[in-house]
């Protein structure tokens, strides 16, 4: 029987980076208790919930036919594409710009038209960016162009 190799690879690419990211951070960082966190608790428990969820495609794709799927290169360097605006424009622009433009970027090789429905994702994801960074915790980021963090 011919397995779902896709899933199989990509579910144990995952699962690998979990398990890798979880082991260096309980390596390298206290990790406190449940009352008093350290800074190693958030990146253990993270890269041990990607393991899982490697886990939970991978496992699956054992026993499952698979199929020739190509490999989506337009959306893959649009989504590479927009991590690198972000990461180059944070500082120039502004939080709240840079993730407006992200969400645009990255949502422009969506398989639905249309703009309209690009611009309300992109001002919903900066306002939920706006809600939890800036005013939840209270993050110090620079908002927009010029201001100071």
């Amino acid at each position: 029987m011919r397995r779902d190799l896709y899933d199989l690879g990509w579910g144990a690419a995952l699962a690998v980076t979990g398990f890798t990211v979880a082991g260096y951070a309980w390596a390298s960082y206290d990790m406190g208790s449940l009352r008093r966190m350290g800074p190693g608790f958030f990146p253990v428990t993270l890269g041990l919930l990607l393991a899982g969820l490697g886990a939970l495609i991978a496992i699956p794709a054992m026993s499952r036919p698979g199929r020739f799927r190509p490999f989506a290169w337009p959306e893959t360097i649009t989504v590479v594409t927009a991590l690198l605006v972000f990461g180059l424009a944070l500082d120039r622009l502004g939080i709240l710009l840079t993730t407006a433009l992200t969400v645009l970027i990255a949502s422009s090789v969506a398989p639905r038209g249309g703009l309209g429905w690009r611009l309300v994702l992109s001002a919903a994801v900066t306002a939920l960016v706006w809600v939890v960074f800036l005013r939840g915790l209270n993050m110090s980021l620079p908002v927009w162009p010029g201001a100071p963090r």
